[in-house]
């Protein structure tokens, strides 16, 4: 219930909008036009005027359980009744310790050993982090570099901006410490190495042997790598590429760490998308999924042989040297338990399979528009490359953004979707059924037509 005071805000006003600054988004455009949510539930939103909108992108692929679950509610409110906070410099609480016996469970091989944290940045810095103190307490401080990808994303704080290789995340913020190393992505699609699939021999994974004996194996601590690319478009590599990469990472011992920050908790259509490609990293981050929206969280888990290296004798005094305030809150841990059983008693992953096949059928039925270059993804993360012609890959100018037109079009009616300027990506919440999927495809399509009508095609 909202109090008096809340309730006499104008929240559409500009000059109450103008104390909030929104990710991403020009302050003053925003003003003109925002789009302020006041509830949701299931696969739907409705602003503050009571419009309704679609789920396509589970927030921004993040409540996969669906809004406004009653269990996750009455978990938190039943965990804020017993406790809110625990001392970190002390010890922990009853909820951190048992959510991380369940991840534990849950995460593929022996990623045993937890560390929670609070966001997806936090987690991939804490994961960079325990790769470089596990290779100085192991005789190896000379290996401090860390490999990453263009076209990647890993966060918005210095670290994991560093490792980022999406240059309109990190251009205003360079330079970062000079650690970072960067390889090409697996783009089947558009080969940066001019080559196709499969008589490429998988040189975007095999040149990366290459990378570190340039740059002295013993210099080089990790690769960190998403399973699946967001912010290139959804870009999904073909099934040899992880297994090499681990081959790769194990002859230099590299620490291989997969930022499933958004692959996580069933998107991909198994509980995290290590299991879908059959790789187990050394390092896994999570975070997003995890808590499916209702409370901030994220963590790391990571193998027994690092995390053998941290155990040693109480008078040796080896520890992790990472921590925050809120890593593992009892409230967020509570969320996370709940929402961890939700998804394996109602076997979500399965759903997303399912669902996503479905999706996946309906998307690429958009090629009559003559605008589709290609779909990929899995489960219910898919991606749609908009072209000017698919049969040569042509793109369209940089200054048509057609994928902003018709992100900007779906949201006007009424669907929320991720956009870009020459892709489009759906990832609805993994309790989504085949007439929402259709209506949101009825949305898309319609807001489709109206861009190219718009754009006289």
């Amino acid at each position: 219930m909202m109090t008096t005071t809340q309730q006499t805000v104008n929240v559409k006003d500009p000059e109450v909008l103008k104390h909030i600054v929104i990710d991403f988004k020009q302050m003053k455009e925003f003003s003109q036009k925002p789009l302020i949510m006041e509830r949701a539930d299931g696969v739907r939103y409705w602003d503050v005027d009571g419009k309704p909108y679609l789920d396509g992108l589970s927030g921004i692929f993040v409540v996969n359980i669906g809004h406004n679950n009653r269990r996750v509610v009455e978990a938190m409110k039943a965990q804020l009744d017993r406790i809110a906070f625990a001392p970190p410099l002390h010890g922990t609480n009853d909820m951190a310790v048992r959510l991380a016996a369940k991840i534990a469970e849950i995460t593929p091989g022996d990623l045993d050993t937890v560390k929670l944290l609070n966001s997806g940045s936090e987690a991939t810095e804490a994961a960079m982090k325990l790769a470089r103190q596990y290779h100085v307490q192991t005789g190896n401080a000379t290996k401090f570099k860390v490999i990453s990808r263009y076209h990647g994303y890993h966060g918005a704080t210095m670290g994991s901006l560093g490792a980022t290789g999406t240059t309109k995340r990190r251009w205003m913020f360079e330079p970062f410490a000079p650690s970072f190393v960067k390889v090409q992505t697996a783009h089947c699609y558009r080969c940066p190495y001019h080559l196709s699939y499969p008589t490429c021999g998988i040189l975007c994974a095999t040149i990366v042997r290459d990378v570190i004996e340039m740059e002295g194996p013993q210099t080089v601590s990790a690769f960190i790598v998403e399973p699946i690319g967001n912010t290139g478009g959804i870009i999904t590599p073909p099934p040899e590429y992880f297994p090499i990469l681990r081959d790769i990472c194990n002859e230099f011992g590299v620490v291989l760490i997969f930022d499933e920050v958004l692959t996580g908790f069933g998107r991909t259509g198994q509980m995290f998308a290590a299991q879908t490609f059959g790789v187990t990293p050394d390092i896994l981050c999570m975070g997003k999924g995890m808590t499916s929206g209702y409370a901030p969280m994220s963590a790391i888990a990571f193998s027994n042989k690092i995390a053998s290296a941290f155990w040693g004798e109480p008078e040796e005094g080896i520890e992790f040297a990472h921590g925050h305030t809120y890593g593992g809150n009892p409230l967020s841990a509570a969320a996370a338990l709940e929402v961890i059983a939700i998804m394996q008693e109602e076997d979500l992953p399965g759903s997303a399979r399912a669902m996503g096949a479905y999706l996946r059928q309906r998307l690429e039925n958009l090629a009559r528009f003559g605008i589709v270059g290609e779909v990929r993804g899995k489960g219910l993360l898919l991606g749609v490359e908009l072209v000017k012609n698919p049969a040569t890959k042509e793109p369209f100018p940089p200054d048509v953004k057609i994928g902003l037109q018709i992100g900007q079009e779906c949201i006007a009616r009424g669907l929320i979707i991720r956009f870009d300027p020459d892709w489009i990506a759906l990832a609805p919440p993994l309790i989504v059924k085949k007439a929402e999927i259709d209506e949101m495809v009825a949305i898309l399509e319609a807001s489709i037509e109206a861009v190219l009508k718009r754009n006289k095609r």
